[in-house]
């Protein structure tokens, strides 16, 4: 296994193509990790840890930001806009025959402007969000002393710093390996891993040393369960009719629906909408006891039972959501039965199409099931042990399982297109 290993670090990087791709993405890391230690004009360091760990919504914006929330730098916000303006692009693809004709139906140009779209969006999102974080970081009493035209260069800088990583992103997608959006969040997290680390060394126990084997064992239940989920497939057997001088006989083959077809992007997209109303509720500067629609928002992020099922529900949701946006059923029948081949048993077209999507269903309702499951197993393990921070971390465990499997896979293709 270590000598197969080793021959294919060998061929990656004996590859002019593959090594400058993988050097591009390294260095569109480097350059996140840079810009997240520049601090926002007229705002000086300050160690807001403390203030972040006590906050579990502040938490886990602060590992997406790879710590750039906690030193108020000028990529604060992450790619948080970006991706907000991604869900709610798709959400209307839904409600817009437009939208959906242009996404799916129109080609590449389409998508490019269909992304387009999404990067316009991006803006206002962007300035939205950094005037909501200064004005509750100003109200928390974190910083002070900003006058008004200083308020609006930082909303600006930091507007800009998200559009900056936007772009860093769609850079290592096009000339990098994997996907670059996801790739900043896994460096945003691996980030703090250093830290976190040191933290739990500090403030170990011999007391605390049933929590931290349990939470091992947590941990490696769900890196195992998220590689089998990310690598299981239904094969749904396809066969070719030969043409006339081709020979005799059909040559079967069979289509790889994958279990998880959506990957990480449904804990993503569930993650932002459960902040958001977090966030409103950070930005008003709800009271214990407050009323309305706040104190509804507080009744329901105060109770962790509700909690839980909310999240499971918007993860079990977006993982049918986006493996409809990224799988039709339509084209994968049309597409067959252009190329001569049937499902054996089924007539080509419309009952293709109901066959390929009867599995689908039922294939995506198990990942997403098992996927709502691993996402919510690190809140029951916070209310068993009282470790709040099992949370974070078990969340951010799953983000960084998905994507490394996603870029070990993406990699090995370059390897194998090259070696063939």
């Amino acid at each position: 296994m270590f000598e197969r290993f080793a021959k294919k670090v060998k061929i990656a990087f004996s590859d002019p193509v593959i090594r400058k791709r993988i050097l591009y993405t390294l260095g569109g890391l480097f350059l996140f990790r840079l810009l997240a230690t520049v601090p926002a004009p007229g705002i000086g360091e300050a160690n807001l840890a403390p203030f972040f760990a006590d906050n579990q919504f502040l938490g886990l914006l602060n590992i997406f930001s790879g710590g750039g929330l906690s030193s108020i730098s000028i990529v604060m916000l992450g790619v948080g806009p970006y991706i907000t303006a991604s869900i709610i692009m798709q959400l209307l693809t839904v409600m817009s025959p437009r939208l959906k004709s242009l996404y799916h139906e129109e080609g590449q140009a389409g998508k490019r402007k269909f992304t387009q779209y999404s990067r316009l969006l991006t803006v206002p999102l962007g300035a939205v969000q950094a005037f909501g974080f200064l004005t509750l970081l100003q109200r928390q009493g974190v910083i002070s002393g900003l006058s008004g035209f200083d308020f609006l260069v930082n909303v600006i800088v930091i507007t800009g710093g998200a559009m900056l990583l936007m772009w860093i992103g769609e850079l290592i997608t096009e000339f990098g390996v994997g996907n670059g959006i996801s790739l900043l969040i896994f460096a945003g997290i691996v980030a703090l891993l250093p830290s976190t680390i040191d933290q739990l060394i500090l403030t170990y126990t011999p007391a605390q040393l049933p929590l931290y084997l349990g939470f091992a064992a947590v941990s490696a239940v769900i890196v195992y369960g998220i590689v089998m989920v990310t690598e299981a497939i239904r094969p749904v057997p396809i066969t070719y009719a030969k043409q006339r001088g081709q020979g005799s006989g059909d040559v079967s083959t069979y289509l790889p629906l994958k279990v998880n077809q959506a990957g990480v992007m449904p804990i993503i997209f569930a993650l932002s909408i459960m902040l958001f109303p977090q966030m409103i509720i950070n930005f008003l500067g709800a009271a214990p006891n407050a009323t309305g629609f706040v104190g509804f928002l507080q009744s329901i992020y105060q109770n962790n039972v509700l909690y839980a099922v909310i999240y499971f529900v918007l993860v079990f949701l977006f993982t049918f959501f986006y493996t409809a946006i990224t799988f039709e059923p339509d084209s994968v029948a049309e597409n067959l039965q252009k190329s001569g081949a049937f499902i054996p048993g089924v007539r080509p077209g419309e009952s293709t199409r109901k066959h390929i999507a009867r599995i689908l269903s039922r294939v995506t309702f198990s990942g997403a099931v098992f996927l709502g499951l691993i996402a919510v197993l690190p809140i029951i393990m916070q209310q068993i042990t009282g470790a709040q921070s099992l949370a974070i971390g078990g969340t951010a465990l799953l983000i960084v399982v998905a994507v490394l499997v996603d870029l070990i896979k993406r990699l090995d293709g370059q390897i194998a297109m090259r070696q063939y």
